[in-house]
Formats: C-alpha cells, sequence, structure tokens
C-alpha cells in the first residue's frame, strides 16, 4: 500500500539493533509514509539508533532517559520545536536486573521491583502525558507488553507483574485520553529473539516451545508485528483503544501442548 501512514509523524522508543520489534515496528510504519523520530538512552545506544534512523530517512533523535523528568521533558520539547505536534508514539521500553530473571520470583528485590515497574509500566504513563499535549487532533499511544502478564512463564519474574501493571495502564490510559481521540494499545508478541528477550532465563527454549506448538506452529515475526502497529496507528485503528492486541501464532489459545509434544 505504502500510504497508510503518509502525513503521520510519530516517535519510536527503544530501537536497540536491527532486531529490536520496535525497530520492526518502525520499518513498516516508514514503509508506509510515516515520518519517524527515535529516542536513545546514552551514546552507546545513539551510535546504534543512527545508521539504522538514517535508513529511513530519520535525521530526529532524541536522548532520553524515561526515569528522569527533565530529560523527558526536554525531548518532547525537541519534538514541539521540530514538528509542533505528533501523530503516534511507540513504546518499546521495559527493563529488569537480568540476574533476577533466571530464580524464582519470591526473592524479587524491593529495588529491582521499584526499577522494573517505574521503567516499564510508569514510562508509559510519563510518556502518554507528556504525547497527548502533543496531539491536539487525537492521535495513537502504542506499548508492548508480553504473555506472562497473565500466565505464569518461567522466569519472567517481576516483568510479569511490570507487565500486567502495563496492561491495566492502557485500559485507563484508554478512558482518559479517549475523548480527546487518543486511542491507546498494546501488542503482544510471543516470545522473540531479541536484545531484552535473551536476559530471560531459558529463552531459547521457550522460543522453541512455542513455536513447536502454537497453532501456526511459528512464532511472530517484526513484519507481522510491524503490520499490527500500522493498524494500530494508522486511520483504519480509528475505533480500536483499550486492547491488548496478541500475536503469537496463536499460542495463547492453548490449554497445553501439542498432543506430539506430551
Amino acid at each position: 500500500m505504502a500510504n497508510l501512514m503518509t502525513g503521520k509523524r510519530g516517535l519510536i522508543m527503544g530501537v536497540a539493533n536491527d532486531r529490536s520489534i520496535a525497530w520492526g515496528i518502525a520499518r513498516a510504519l516508514h514503509a508506509e509514509g510515516a515520518e519517524l523520530a527515535f529516542s536513545y538512552q546514552g551514546e552507546a545506544f545513539g551510535k546504534r539508533v543512527e545508521p539504522l534512523a538514517a535508513s529511513v530517512g530519520s535525521d530526529l533523535m532524541i536522548d532520553v532517559d524515561v526515569t528522569d523528568d527533565a530529560s523527558l521533558d526536554a525531548g518532547f520539547a525537541v519534538l514541539k520545536d521540530r514538528w509542533g505536534s505528533l501523530d503516534f508514539v511507540v513504546h518499546a521500553i521495559a527493563f529488569s536486573d537480568k540476574n533476577e530473571l533466571t530464580g524464582r520470583f519470591i526473592n524479587t528485590s524491593r529495588e529491582n521491583f521499584r526499577n522494573s515497574l517505574t521503567i516499564s509500566c510508569y514510562s508509559f504513563i510519563d510518556v502518554a502525558r507528556r504525547a497527548a499535549e502533543l496531539m491536539p487532533q487525537g492521535g495513537s499511544l502504542v506499548t508492548l507488553t508480553y504473555q506472562g502478564s497473565n500466565r505464569v512463564t518461567p522466569f519472567y519474574n517481576v516483568m510479569g507483574v511490570a507487565k500486567a501493571a502495563l496492561e491495566s495502564s492502557v485500559r485507563y490510559l484508554a478512558n482518559d485520553l479517549g475523548p480527546q481521540q487518543i486511542r491507546v494499545n498494546a501488542i503482544s508478541p510471543g516470545p522473540m529473539k531479541t536484545l531484552a528477550g535473551a536476559a530471560i532465563g531459558g529463552a531459547r527454549k521457550t522460543f522453541k516451545t512455542t513455536e513447536a506448538n502454537a497453532p501456526l506452529r511459528a512464532n511472530a515475526t517484526l513484519e507481522a508485528i510491524g503490520g499490527t502497529a500500522v493498524y494500530l496507528c494508522s486511520d483504519y485503528g480509528a475505533c480500536t483503544t483499550g486492547e491488548i492486541v496478541i500475536v503469537d501464532g496463536g499460542y495463547h489459545v492453548l490449554g497445553m501442548l501439542q498432543p506430539e509434544n506430551l
């Protein structure tokens, strides 16, 4: 189609490299005509993101620390000065100490609980509040979650709690921002071979198990997730808000593994 997002501008948050889900989404939005800005945290990530941003015609990159109000304010001020308004934001930011994603959930430390919830959940609320001010004609906010929010997944631990809070936040934000014609949704892919996913204990086994048992016998692809984001950010998603859109090959419908794998 190559024109679903023509004339729309948006911020992509959370690209780490060319295998990031955020990058798959950015690439799909660009292919449909969107103009993109990218946020990153710190010089090291900036160097990774710069060539990717350039490949989709973007020179608008902002260094943002989502745990720092002044940094967020400065980042959105740059967007306001450059563009004046926003049509969409893709929030693909999450964090937890990887040392606590290999053991038991009961051993979650207070500090890591606080950091995980702040970065993985509250940052979306913080971003939404600032983004909404730049969406006078409405817009779309999209974040990323995972089924570990509502089903116990090996070693996902405190991230499951953070994603549950994030999904609840999606619903409350959708209600708050609906009168302003701002839609708020989350995409829930199955396990992905990403930098973030690799931090979770047993990630390879989880990936293979899902692939072998999902009804489609496949994990989600970056292209499929990107296409879902295009729908949610485009005018075709005008009446969709407060949803958790699952893109996992159907794995979430299963009650147990396929007979051949029992």
